[in-house]
């Protein structure tokens, strides 16, 4: 009989913590546990693996468990399933765990935006399509589909090359800042880049526009790096001048080039780790991370850029009940909350997929 959530939701996070540790170690080698770097320690303490989305993808491509627990969001887990082999399982803890940047581009609204540009542009010979790593499986087929791939804020410089090498234009969803930071340290102009609103016809671009356009970015964004402002730079510079600024790339422009260093999670975390000792950070990016960061460079000053709390609130739905609640199912013989890609779109998934691992 499978074991209910709701006899876990009353557990204490230490209650859990000793019911996960017993069930790790009865399963063994069985199973992994994939954290990802904006996920609350609680739960991230147990990860086997750690890291952004890119190195979370390679774990889940080598990885021989039988089951793949992915302590993230639901495109994550998804990608584990495509990536993985047909006896494996991937399980995402909570459900409700999802990006609000990957729901705003839904295959349907792509689909519609890629027909509109067929109206003025040979799509399937001037077009790229390029996903960023947090969108859904069918936009990962969608590109596998269309001769496009798949990137991280790891590889976005490699893949817009790559992309570019191929064909003059480029499609790029969901995040419009990766996309416009990565081509403009390119050196591509703004004036290059177009963004397509997905709620007006022809994206709310004149013919003129599409055709002169680069790169046509989707409206879409990271609640969470959103919220950084380039006040919030200028007002801590302002108080301590020596200060390094260091931001993700799904921040804006604007916060990007006040920045002293624009890079990935993991970019972010080797930068500080090897600074040195005494130095004081400024970071852009998710607030689990920032705080285990300053946790973990004692001999630094590491400070969250937004004066106001700003986390990942669906990663942070994943939580040590839920996660006991996986394990303790699996140690019974039962899987609960499979993430299960359909075949068709997965092998179109894992195409643009094994694009980017090669690429990158």
């Amino acid at each position: 009989m499978t074991l209910s959530i709701y006899d876990y939701a009353t557990l204490t996070d230490e209650e859990c913590d000793a019911r996960i540790i017993a069930a790790k170690a009865t399963l063994g080698e069985r199973c992994v546990i994939l954290g990802h770097h904006y996920q609350r320690n609680e739960v991230f303490k147990h990860a086997d693996f750690s890291g952004d989305s890119l190195k979370l993808s390679k774990n889940a491509a080598e990885s021989t468990a039988e089951f793949i627990v992915f302590c993230g969001v639901h495109f994550m887990a998804e990608v584990a399933d495509i990536l993985s082999r047909p006896n494996q399982i991937a399980i995402l803890p909570d459900l409700a765990a999802g990006c609000s940047m990957a729901d705003m581009a839904n295959l349907m609204k792509v689909k519609q935006c890629w027909s509109e540009l067929a109206q003025v542009l040979d799509v399937e010979n001037e077009v790229t399509p390029v996903t960023y790593i947090n969108s859904a499986a069918d936009l990962k087929a969608f590109c596998g589909e269309h001769g496009g791939i798949v990137c991280t804020s790891s590889n976005a410089e490699k893949i817009l090359n790559w992309s570019f090498s191929r064909r003059e234009k480029i499609l790029f969803f969901p995040d419009q800042h990766l996309g416009r930071n990565t081509a403009h340290r390119m050196g591509m102009d703004l004036d290059e880049m177009v963004v397509w609103n997905f709620t007006k016809p022809m994206g709310g671009l004149t013919v003129e526009q599409i055709k002169n356009a680069k790169m046509i970015l989707w409206d879409g964004f990271c609640s969470v790096h959103q919220m950084f402002k380039p006040e919030h730079i200028d007002n801590f510079l302002a108080q301590h001048p020596e200060t390094k600024v260091i931001s993700h790339p799904e921040c804006s422009l604007e916060v990007c080039q006040k920045s002293d260093f624009v890079g990935s999670t993991e970019f972010i975390l080797n930068t500080v780790r090897a600074s040195e000792s005494g130095s004081r950070w400024l970071v852009g990016t998710e607030l689990n991370l920032v705080n285990r960061l300053n946790e973990e460079c004692p001999d630094k000053e590491v400070h969250f850029m937004s004066p106001m709390i700003c986390m990942c609130s669906t990663m942070f739905r994943t939580d040590p009940q839920h996660l006991v609640w996986v394990l303790e199912n699996l140690v019974a013989g039962h899987v609960v909350n499979q993430i299960s890609v359909p075949e068709k779109e997965a092998i179109l998934a894992k195409e643009a997929l094994n694009s980017m691992l090669s690429v990158a």
